[in-house]
């Protein structure tokens, strides 16, 4: 009997030759993945940045609204910390026994801003000023997961005016997806996270942040990480003044010593 060979395509020859001869990767590098709120996507880049400089450790964010992301750390997803909008969220994790204990911060408070194309027709200026009839689409994030649409209800409702815009409202997965629905003309308006609001060629105005309850953010380590010295370390630095006036500069008011 002939012995058998098996024949490879010459692309999956190619592909396992390349494989074979690639720089393997730095199995030496730190490394943690960290759940964030969506409204941290700007600031985080810059602080991400200035902690791997300080501590060589890099970090993986995985954007979404905070009650989604809750949700995925509740069914087992690999995080190591998780940056919520809410400190609602970290409680009730910390709660079910989720969160390692005294690894917790209130890094900063959010505020809320009306958000527009500068080349929309209809300005807004403030909150009355969604009832004008040219206004047809304001786009919030989901109030059910995301902290940032349920600031946005209750300005509303401190306003009087949300049984009248109620079914102008179309509503972003988070705060980044709300944004969005502006950005592409599918809203004229949003109601966004300020810390998101500086973006060319829009303009913004400001929320009484007394329309609202505090929108208190909580950053935690993930109890089941196996990279929770690493993850506590970024805990620690979201609370030193380098993290801290990163934050300012994104419109978040910064506790003065944080709260662990």
């Amino acid at each position: 009997m002939k012995p058998f060979r098996v024949i490879l395509p010459i692309t999956l020859v190619i592909a396992l030759f390349g494989a074979s001869c690639s720089k393997p990767k730095d199995q030496n590098k730190s490394e943690i993945t960290v759940a964030a709120a969506a409204d941290l996507e700007s600031v985080f880049a810059e602080i991400a940045r200035d902690f791997e400089s300080a501590t060589g450790v890099h970090i993986t964010f995985s954007f979404g609204s905070s009650g989604n992301l809750k949700q995925q750390i509740e069914n087992g997803a690999p995080f190591d910390a998780f940056a919520s909008a809410n400190v609602a969220y970290v409680d009730a994790l910390a709660k079910e026994g989720l969160t390692m204990p005294d690894r917790r911060r209130v890094y900063a408070e959010g505020q809320i801003t009306l958000w527009q194309r500068k080349d929309t027709k209809v300005q807004v200026n403030s909150l009355q000023d969604l009832t004008k009839p040219e206004v047809k689409h304001i786009a919030i994030a989901n109030p059910g997961h995301a902290p940032y649409g349920a600031a946005a209800v209750e300005s509303l409702q401190s306003a009087g005016i949300y049984d009248q815009v109620q079914s102008k409202l179309v509503f972003g997965e988070n705060v980044l997806e709300t944004r969005q629905f502006v950005q592409s003309g599918n809203a004229e308006v949003g109601i966004v996270a300020r810390a998101l609001s500086d973006v060319p060629d829009c303009r913004w105005v400001p929320i009484d942040p007394a329309s609202h309850k505090p929108i208190d953010q909580a950053v935690c380590v993930i109890k089941a990480s196996r990279n929770g010295e690493l993850a506590g370390q970024f805990v620690e630095f979201l609370g030193q003044p380098q993290a801290a006036a990163a934050l300012r500069r994104y419109g978040f008011t910064v506790p003065e010593n944080g709260d662990n």
